[in-house]
């Protein structure tokens, strides 16, 4: 069989990487050898298949669980990794050494290249400076100002399902409705631009991509890990015609969903740029007023030349925004649509306090947020089912990470802190330290919204567990953690909200499946790449005359 010098030329680099990891492993390999975890299940990948296996929640869980607070895998060639739920280790990892633990090159590279340099995608100086300058746009005073383009949209969504449903209830999936009002929501609110109405039913490509980009990343696990060296040491044009021999489909996708958003946020750019340089005063009122990259914009054009992000950077900020505002947020809502079908009582108890706090036409910001059942409902989903599981890490030098409580080592002894080398990668357990039965009880697997109505027990309060968002690590912490995160809760809030005011949601026969992927998506039975979540969907009985009328308006 033969092979053109090309592809033999991408093997035998992949042949010499995974040889450097194989050596470069004997350091950390010695210092981790006491951590118990599970056995790799092959000596080329580890636990790695296991771990990323779209069906793989359960290992998720079983490493979390079944090993301690922090447990031992496998990567490639049985290089460890360490899997860390412990606070006091969290909280060395994500804030007190984190210019030691740093996001891997593969992640940061894979980044640039489908984002260009946003918040996600730049480490160092250069993400400390993009962070100073987005803070204020996503400050609590902001929000206030932007819940007028929220309830819009939410009530656009609101009438697009109500032209949909009839009488009896019919089956739609949610997660593309969630989907479709997440883009509109952060096109509005964050880039001042529309990019549909929700009641237009022609296909939008742009949406249809940013849907398939976490199944398509998922797919390259392995390849992904080479872009370091590619790009270290490829010229660009070879890079490109690199990416057509990786033997998958998913390559290319990434290359033309890359360009897609690309062009899409370099168009919304220029516009608003051109309109910024013209002076034109009523723009110029308006992006104080409105929406996130408006308000960045202006901001750094006022900026002192050192601290002014280059036209690079807000681009990426642009594409960043829109994808960490999309599958996050949208999967979320589905999933918690789906929780409340399955559990009809406390939808309707929801549903009560909703309707009586008129929540679903327009509340302030701070009344939307002292409803107790909502919030519940929403930090139970977010505490058991975070749509990132799990962030990675790699130490840049030697460390000692310390430990709350001691483990107990393959050998029998306590180990009270773990030496760290240089380069051994970490993961972030935020499923696991949302999970812990140390913290959360015996009864931490399962959905009860309810243990939020009363305080905390002192295990979860006491733990100091590092993260930005009530005791969870759904959101991170530290200077990496979620920029966003009160703009998705808000979000998240307001389209349940509206929703349960005018809608019931009840199970399909169809079986969901959540796959592990960068962030959990669902599917039906054996699908594992089309994201789809069908509920049926019906009038709540107090709202049909007025949903009947407003169809008859729309002539929908």
């Amino acid at each position: 069989m033969s092979c053109d010098p090309m592809s033999l030329g991408l093997f035998i680099a992949l042949g010499l990487w995974g040889f450097w990891r194989y050596l470069s492993r004997q350091k950390i390999d010695h210092a981790l050898n006491k951590i118990p975890g599970p056995p790799p299940q092959s000596f080329l990948f580890g636990n790695l298949l296991q771990f990323f296996h779209p069906r793989g929640s359960g290992f998720h869980r079983r490493v979390a669980l079944d090993y301690g607070l922090v447990s031992k895998m496998y990567g490639m060639f049985k290089r460890p990794i360490l899997y860390v739920s412990d606070p006091r280790a969290l909280h060395t990892i994500v804030a007190k050494e984190e210019h030691i633990f740093e996001k891997a090159d593969w992640f940061l590279t894979l980044n640039t290249l489908l984002f260009g340099p946003g918040l996600l995608s730049v480490s160092g100086n250069q993400h400390r400076k993009q962070r100073r300058m987005l803070n204020p746009v996503f400050s609590v005073n902001h929000l206030r100002r932007m819940m007028p383009i929220f309830y819009q949209v939410g009530h656009e969504l609101r009438d697009a399902l109500a032209g949909r449903v009839y009488q009896d209830p019919t089956e739609l999936d949610v997660l593309d409705w969630c989907g479709r009002a997440a883009v509109e929501i952060i096109g509005r609110a964050g880039l001042g631009h529309s990019f549909r109405s929700l009641t237009d039913d022609t296909d939008s490509a742009y949406e249809h991509a940013m849907k398939s980009l976490i199944p398509n990343i998922q797919k390259l696990y392995v390849w992904r890990r080479l872009l370091p060296f590619l790009v270290k040491t490829l010229p660009s044009w070879l890079r490109a015609r690199l990416v057509n021999l990786v033997p998958s489909r998913s390559a290319a996708n990434l290359k033309s969903i890359a360009i897609l958003m690309a062009d899409k946020s370099l168009e919304i750019y220029n516009q608003k740029k051109r309109a910024l340089d013209k002076g034109d005063q009523a723009v110029v009122h308006q992006m104080e007023e409105n929406d996130v990259m408006s308000v960045l914009m202006k901001a750094n054009a006022a900026a002192p030349d050192k601290e002014r992000l280059t036209d690079e950077e807000l681009l990426g900020q642009m594409s960043t925004l829109i994808f960490a505002a999309m599958d996050t947020t949208s999967n979320i809502m589905a999933h918690i649509l789906q929780l409340l079908a399955e559990r009809p009582d406390i939808q309707a108890n929801l549903r009560d306090e909703i309707v009586s706090a008129q929540a679903g036409d327009s509340i302030p910001y701070d009344e939307l947020n002292t409803l107790p059942l909502l919030d519940g409902v929403c930090k139970e989903t977010l505490r058991l089912y975070p749509p990132v599981a799990m962030v990675t890490r790699v130490a840049r030098e030697d460390t000692v990470l310390p430990l709350s409580a001691p483990i107990i080592g393959t050998n029998g002894s306590e180990m009270y802190e773990i030496p760290i080398p240089k380069g051994t990668d970490v993961i972030i357990g935020c499923l696991g330290s949302n999970i812990q039965h140390d913290f959360w009880g015996q009864d931490s697997l399962e959905w009860k919204p309810e243990r939020w109505l009363s305080p905390l027990p002192e295990t979860v309060t006491d733990a100091s567990i590092p993260g930005v968002y009530s005791n969870l690590m759904t959101f991170i912490g530290g200077k990496r953690g979620c920029i966003g995160f009160k703009f998705a809760e808000l979000e998240i809030k307001m389209v349940l909200a509206i929703l349960l005011t005018t809608f019931t949601f009840e199970p399909t026969h169809q079986p969901i499946e959540w796959n592990v992927a960068s962030i959990w998506f669902p599917t039906v039975g054996n699908e594992r790449s089309s994201p789809r979540l069908p509920l049926k969907v019906g009038l709540v009985e107090r709202s049909e005359s007025q949903i009947l009328g407003r169809r008859r308006t729309l002539n929908l």
